[in-house]
């Protein structure tokens, strides 16, 4: 099946035909870890991370590529301000490395709750300087960057496609900025590709033009290209990115290599939170732990599918619940086709044929094969929920190979696919009431055990529970538990 892209660089749909057959190199901006990721974060990598499910699924051999940024992202993007890892650990007062250390682990505990396909290669930008430097040579050498003072700044006007990307010229790049704002640049559009480290500033590394360390954009450039090639299919990131760091990235590598950079770039939406923009003045900012603390992240990775990449996310509690309550449905669903398929002889309604639902399949690849369609895929899903909910009150149940191909079909386009249904859909964020039927069951099966004289069955049950923090205590008139941190 042919697949669409709202290509961000040509403003349309495109088909997607990789630059080598069955083969797809993906590059997409990572974090920078000088704190918790936020829901942001997660719109985004579970976007991406659904696109490098569906293009593996449709047989291509994807590299996937997401860097992390421990040194040069500035306060401010233009050149100005401190590194945000360097004012993080002033605060902490800790080395910046270990703000680096923490947030990535931090970063990826993040992402594997949301079930987020870990990066074939997550480079750091701290550990590919020496490939920066090498580009910014070549760009010095070429006459499309100068040094001046210690640092390096790329001169867009050597550029002449600079904006081709965000659309942007160079004369509206240059209004409103102050003459003089940075003196040493040539033009105030102008970026830097090597910042001279100051004294005192603790991330410097020996460079042909002083002590310093690199710009935010070329890290990008160089860890990209030194994975996937001078030029590769897809870059992704969120919209923010777009101006000024894909058209800065776009700008300095092609100049430095002379071909095209990306085929195709792809750009995501942002988080508002109950129609407000997300940040740390407005005090609605959100870290994904502490969603995490109200929401099983299964339930935060439903409602980010149930929104288009390229539209906006609104995150509130109501939309949280709705997505708890819709997605719980679902696995109710679910975990009956299975509970039906363990209750069923396999010799029953031998010779039944089954259902054919391939016609679910098909409107589930066209919405994913147009731009990555999820809300419509994940409509799809609940289609197919609705009818199996249908064929399993019918006064006929359906036969094995049905209630098989229904499974079947679930975890394929909801597990691999989709990423939300596993084999083990118990994670929904069940009521302190749930939890304690489910434990009460447990102890009863121990009891039973006990009078059976299944020892071994009522060891097995007791240390698993205490293993999930559950301590049972057999008294004379029963046996009783407790949480054991409580």
């Amino acid at each position: 099946m042919t697949i669409q892209i709202y290509n961000t660089l040509t403003r349309q749909k495109e088909e997607f035909v990789p630059l080598n057959q069955g083969h797809v190199g993906m590059y997409v901006c990572g974090p920078t870890v000088y704190g918790n990721s936020h829901i942001g974060h997660a719109k985004s990598y579970v976007s991406f991370d659904v696109m490098v499910r569906y293009l593996r699924y449709c047989g291509y051999k994807v590299l996937y590529i997401q860097n992390i940024t421990d040194v040069g992202h500035l306060t401010d993007d233009a050149d100005e301000g401190e590194d945000k890892l360097v004012k993080q650990a002033r605060i902490d007062r800790v080395h910046p490395m270990q703000i680096a250390e923490l947030m990535t682990r931090s970063y990826f505990e993040d992402m594997d709750a949301l079930n987020v396909l870990r990066p074939d290669i997550s480079p750091r930008a701290s550990g590919h300087i020496i490939e920066q430097i090498e580009i910014i040579r070549k760009l010095v050498k070429n006459g499309f960057a100068y040094e001046t003072g210690g640092s390096v700044y790329f001169d867009v006007t050597k550029f002449p496609s600079y904006g081709k990307l965000s659309g942007r010229t160079l004369d509206e790049s240059l209004e409103g900025t102050r003459v003089g704002t940075r003196s040493e640049k040539r033009h105030s559009a102008d970026f830097a590709l090597w910042k001279k480290a100051e004294g005192g500033h603790i991330m410097r590394w020996p460079s042909p033009w002083g002590e310093g360390f690199p710009g935010w954009h070329i890290e990008c450039s160089a860890m990209s290209m030194k994975y996937l090639g001078e030029s590769f299919d897809i870059h992704g990131g969120g919209m923010d990115n777009q101006f000024p760091h894909h058209e800065c990235e776009i700008a300095q590598s092609e100049a430095a290599t002379g071909k095209p950079f990306v085929k195709y770039w792809i750009h995501n939406n942002l988080v508002t939170v109950n129609g407000r923009k997300m940040s740390k003045s407005l005090g609605n900012f959100i870290t994904l732990k502490d969603a995490f603390k109200k929401f099983d992240p299964v339930v935060v990775r439903f409602l980010i599918l149930q929104s288009h990449y390229r539209s906006t996310l609104d995150l509130s509690d109501d939309s949280l619940l709705g997505a708890k309550i819709g997605l719980e449905k679902l696995f109710n669903t679910i975990r009956n086709v299975r509970e039906t398929i363990k209750k069923t002889d396999q010799d029953q309604h031998a010779g039944q044929p089954a259902i054919d639902f391939s016609a679910y399949k098909n409107r589930f690849l066209e919405a994913m094969s147009d731009d990555f369609n999820t809300p419509q895929a994940v409509a799809v899903i609940f289609d197919l929920a609705r009818e199996a909910n249908q064929l399993l009150h019918a006064e006929s149940m359906p036969g094995m190979e049905t209630l098989l191909a229904l499974n079947a079909l679930f975890s394929e386009l909801g597990g691999m696919i989709l990423g939300i249904v596993t084999n083990d859909l118990s994670s929904t964020a069940r009521d302190e009431n749930d939890e304690a039927k489910l434990i009460d069951i447990l102890v009863q099966t121990r009891q039973k055990a006990k009078s059976e004289k299944a020892w071994w069955a009522a060891d097995f049950i007791r240390t698993e529970l205490e293993a999930a923090g559950i301590r049972l205590e057999d008294k004379k008139d029963g046996t009783i538990w407790r949480k054991i941190d409580s």
